[in-house]
């Protein structure tokens, strides 16, 4: 069993794409297909098929395959909700393009993420209907130093290297909450987590020297490595995220950047 993952982009335009098929072959599929027209929406759609290679081929399934699932089963409803009620909450639309999508590939289908920003998606598989994951990302700058203290000066150095300069150094750190809600309800959403994220993690990190100003790190009580600030992180914004929700709501993992190449997720 193998799982095989396709992106593709599309743009919702004002005028409709007729099927997709009327608007021509795709000249950038790279870029997106249907092309932006006007003042249009640009979209992400991730989906992640599962099965077994063929033998004789290599194959498990075609891209091209995926791709005309997406243009033809996905783009459309799409477009409709788009014209006819751009107010919906993208979660309460995600079951019916998963649906649709998975019919169009025979049950292929493992899940299907859409990203609706560069920051913002939301999930959903197929083996669970009954919820979607929304992520956003976050960013917050702060300064630290690496050291243990049951470590000697000559053993900290030898491990940390320049991240043990008792000046310290800082990091535009990227932080990305992975909520899980429940499919069909509005209990959570975007906004929810905007704020609980900005209220409990972002005023209580930014602009902080980690070591000396908050609690968690403070004096000897915490290396703040980016394992820790992931978990540190997590801890703080599971209750707030329960709380918001009534409890429908619950935080799956967290993830922190500490650079373009280095992250970490909490819950592993």
């Amino acid at each position: 069993m193998i799982r095989l993952s396709r992106a593709v982009r599309c743009s919702v335009n004002d005028a409709p794409s007729a099927g997709v098929a009327q608007a021509g072959p795709p000249v950038n599929g790279y870029a997106a297909h249907p092309p932006m027209q006007g003042l249009g929406r640009h979209y992400e759609l991730v989906l992640e098929c599962w099965g077994e290679v063929d033998p004789l081929t290599g194959y498990f399934l075609s891209i091209s395959e995926i791709d005309r699932a997406a243009r033809t089963a996905v783009l459309p409803l799409l477009e409709d909700a788009c014209r006819s009620a751009p107010q919906t909450e993208p979660t309460l639309l995600l079951p019916a393009l998963v649906r649709a999508a998975s019919a169009a590939l025979e049950g292929r289908l493992h899940s299907l993420t859409w990203r609706l920003s560069p920051t913002y998606s939301v999930r959903m598989e197929t083996q669970q209907m009954d919820r979607a994951i929304i992520r956003q990302s976050f960013e917050f700058a702060a300064s630290h130093v690496l050291h243990s203290p049951s470590l000697s000066p000559e053993q900290n150095r030898a491990l940390f290297g320049k991240c043990n300069n008792p000046s310290g150094h800082g990091h535009n750190y990227r932080i990305e909450p992975a909520v899980a809600v429940p499919a069909g309800s509005s209990a959570f959403g975007l906004p929810d987590l905007e704020r609980i994220t900005d209220e409990v993690i972002i005023r209580r990190l930014d602009h902080t020297h980690l070591n000396r100003d908050v609690p968690e790190f403070a004096g000897d009580a915490l290396n703040p490595s980016v394992e820790n600030i992931s978990k540190v992180c997590f801890d703080l914004l599971r209750p707030a995220v329960a709380a918001a929700s009534g409890g429908a709501a619950a935080l799956l993992s967290v993830t922190v950047w500490e650079t373009e190449k280095t992250s970490c997720v909490y819950p592993g």
